[in-house]
């Protein structure tokens, strides 16, 4: 059975990966692939109880012990949903991955990138996504968007230069990893955002 693709979104809480989320699945299952969907931290039942804490306002924790239970919900995810789906020729699309942790703990919480690139290979091996769409966009637009849908959450209510930190490391991390990380202009709108979309995805596809 030939393995599945393992595809990541990315970006600022207001960037949009959510509204693109229906249209990726739209376009894959028009290619005749079998799709699951996922998102991070969460995915499993372990995983969203995490979840539950890690977005709870309520509760306030040191930066490490985030990002421990970031990757304690990670490896959850990869072994009970990530992994035997991709053995089973699935494609996985998850909201969010392992660069949300360096963006987030990284860059927004200053967590020293080595100690998260230490539990990246702890928890995942060599297992990198096959693609990662990260939607970027202003981080003034992002936060408007937020407050216009939903009431914050722990990360969420963060101050502005926080997902300034936040948005500088998502690009740092796509200049690293250009291969992989293909960057989006989610500022646009949704129909030129849905069509730099395909077009990336449909370079993925071609390589089947």
């Amino acid at each position: 059975m030939t393995q599945g693709k393992f595809i990541t979104l990315e970006g600022i809480d207001g960037a949009g990966k959510s509204t693109q989320l229906a249209w990726i699945i739209e376009l894959l299952q028009r290619a005749g692939l079998q799709t699951v969907v996922t998102r991070e931290p969460g995915g499993t039942l372990l995983g969203e109880q995490l979840r539950a804490l890690l977005l709870d306002k309520s509760i306030a924790m040191h930066a490490e012990t985030e990002a421990l239970l970031m990757f304690a919900a990670r490896r959850e995810h990869l072994d009970k949903v990530i992994l035997p789906s991709l053995a089973q020729g699935q494609w996985v699309i998850s909201d969010r991955f392992t660069d949300a942790s360096f963006a987030y703990q990284g860059g927004g919480r200053g967590l020293d990138s080595e100690k998260l690139a230490i539990l990246e290979h702890w928890t995942q091996g060599t297992l990198q996504p096959d693609l990662t769409l990260y939607f970027d966009v202003p981080v003034d637009v992002g936060q408007q968007r937020v407050s216009q849908i939903k009431v914050s959450d722990r990360f969420e209510q963060e101050q502005t230069d926080f997902f300034q930190r936040v948005r500088a490391a998502y690009l740092t991390r796509a200049k690293q990893f250009p291969d992989r990380i293909k960057q989006i202009d989610s500022s646009q709108s949704l129909s030129e955002v849905k069509i730099a979309v395909e077009q990336v995805l449909q370079h993925l596809l071609h390589d089947e």
